[in-house]
């Protein structure tokens, strides 16, 4: 019964929240755009590429609002959340321009409001809000246990980890596994224990040498101030049939996964997915390339879990009262300027056919989805190199202090020029055979087994055509127009 009460107050809260936001919106009109991708994709980089290109008037020749000289200004305004972290803007900023190091990885969720003032196409003068949220993807890849009972998560998690190359990064978890009995009796130490090894082959598989996506629990991997909480102390456990007796472990660990549901999963949900009305999802394709087919299928999962997990469709006043619904996504793959730019459209190719089962389910369901090829911050330029066949495309630019490849180690300082390889022309080559059909981003020889792909410092800032200051990017202003272009109106 009392949950019963709980459930109610909180659709009534849910119900006023949404009604004065809405409200809201009639008068000034606001997006809040959420940006989120599986770890290393770029979030951080590509908000602060964004908010930069915005407030000083960046080279974004396909964002029409801008390219028209429509946009009068961009300013920031405080942050509307109380309860929610606000983007490091400013701090990330100095890690790009001053430093040159590009900022942390995303490890919570946060916030940043723009106010954009514009003229409209018939004249007259308007403003439109912007609220980026920014949060890992891991955490919404949560929002499918949602529907699935611990036995059910189990199962599923377990008979995965012995597939591909996840098998042998779950050895250590799978010998603690087989000597658990769900029916003994739950103590503390054998629960940590197994939540240990279970998290323990969870970081085996986002390694980069095996970049593997469809990693839940979210939290397992970023726990924050979770951390050693009962809520996270939990693992799946083989051999459940019957039903748990009262005390044992596996009655334990269902009530504790119920518990990061409650306390974890539905708040998120609640308090942030379900008030988004866009959606930019950055995915490092290229990483999962470079891994092999195991990273690449996985990839294709993950996406399809993400794009499952929004409550996509057409905005209506119904839906925006009490369901509000993502009308616009867009999956972005990442690190583009890792390629020459003849492999650009051949990258925005393989990743629509990652997510092509998932967005045809979204189509019917009213929602605009797209998927490109994007460099929020381009840290090479284009040369040419000899080869044994003429002259190949090729890529300028400073490694990061610290990279090695083909046995040279980089300090940081000097330029390089690299051939970065080929993508297919046709990405079902990558799905017929089950392999990358890419050599990789590297000059170094094949049997170079620890190399992946260089990193290279950030840029200096280039000069717009009016003598403004702007991060080079590739695409960045593509992704502007399909997210917010047709509000600018």
């Amino acid at each position: 019964m009392a949950n019963v009460v709980s459930n109610l107050v909180e659709q009534a809260r849910l119900t006023s929240q949404a009604l004065i936001e809405f409200g809201h919106s009639l008068f000034e009109p606001t997006i809040r755009l959420g940006v989120t991708g599986l770890s290393r994709a770029g979030k951080t980089v590509f908000i602060t590429a964004l908010v930069h290109g915005l407030l000083r008037g960046g080279r974004f020749p396909v964002f029409e609002a801008m390219a028209s000289g429509r946009i009068v200004r961009a300013r920031l305004s405080p942050q509307p959340d109380d309860t929610v972290p606000r983007f490091a803007y400013e701090a990330h900023l100095e890690h790009l321009l001053a430093e040159r190091h590009w900022p942390e990885s995303t490890r919570q969720i946060s916030e940043l409001r723009l106010i954009i003032e514009y003229q409209s196409q018939n004249g007259a003068m308007r403003e439109l809000t912007l609220d980026i949220v920014d949060y890992p993807g891991e955490w919404l890849l949560d929002l499918p246990l949602l529907r699935q009972t611990y036995e059910d998560w189990s199962s599923e998690t377990i008979r995965l980890s012995r597939q591909g190359d996840r098998a042998h990064l779950a050895a250590e978890w799978h010998s603690d596994l087989a000597h658990l009995d769900p029916q003994a009796g739950a103590e503390d130490l054998v629960a940590q224990a197994a939540a240990r090894h279970f998290t323990d082959y969870l970081r085996n598989c986002r390694n980069e040498r095996f970049a593997l996506s469809l990693l839940p629990p979210g939290r397992f991997l970023m726990p924050g101030e979770l951390a050693d909480s009962p809520a996270l102390t939990f693992a799946p456990l083989d051999r459940l049939e019957g039903s748990p007796r009262s005390g044992s472990l596996w009655a334990m660990m269902r009530r504790r996964y119920e518990s990061y549901k409650d306390a974890v999963v539905r708040p998120f949900y609640r308090n942030h997915i379900a008030r988004l009305d866009r959606q930019i999802v950055l995915v490092d394709t290229l990483t999962a390339l470079n891994a092999g087919p195991d990273a690449v299928h996985d990839l294709e999962r993950a996406l399809a879990a993400i794009l499952d997990s929004f409550n996509i469709g057409r905005n209506s006043i119904i839906s925006a009262l009490f369901a509000p619904r993502i009308d616009r996504i867009l999956f972005a793959a990442t690190k583009a300027d890792l390629l020459h730019h003849s492999s650009h459209d051949r990258l925005e190719r393989i990743l629509a056919r990652l997510v092509s089962d998932a967005v045809e389910r979204a189509d019917f369901s009213g929602a605009r989805v797209d998927a490109i090829a994007l460099a929020s911050v381009r840290a090479t330029t284009e040369a040419h190199v000899g080869g044994a066949h003429g002259a190949l495309p090729a890529i300028m630019g400073v490694p990061v202090a610290g990279e090695r490849a083909g046995g040279r180690s980089f300090d940081g300082r000097a330029e390089i020029v690299i051939y970065p390889g080929d993508l297919p022309d046709d990405p079902d080559v990558i799905f017929a055979t089950g392999a990358s059909g890419f050599r990789g981003l590297s000059s170094a020889s094949s049997e170079d087994s620890d190399y992946r792909f260089l990193r290279f410092r950030p840029p200096a800032l280039e000069r717009t055509d009016a003598g403004v200051p702007a991060l080079p990017h590739i695409r960045l202003d593509r992704a502007l127009e399909f997210l917010i272009g047709d509000r600018l109106k």
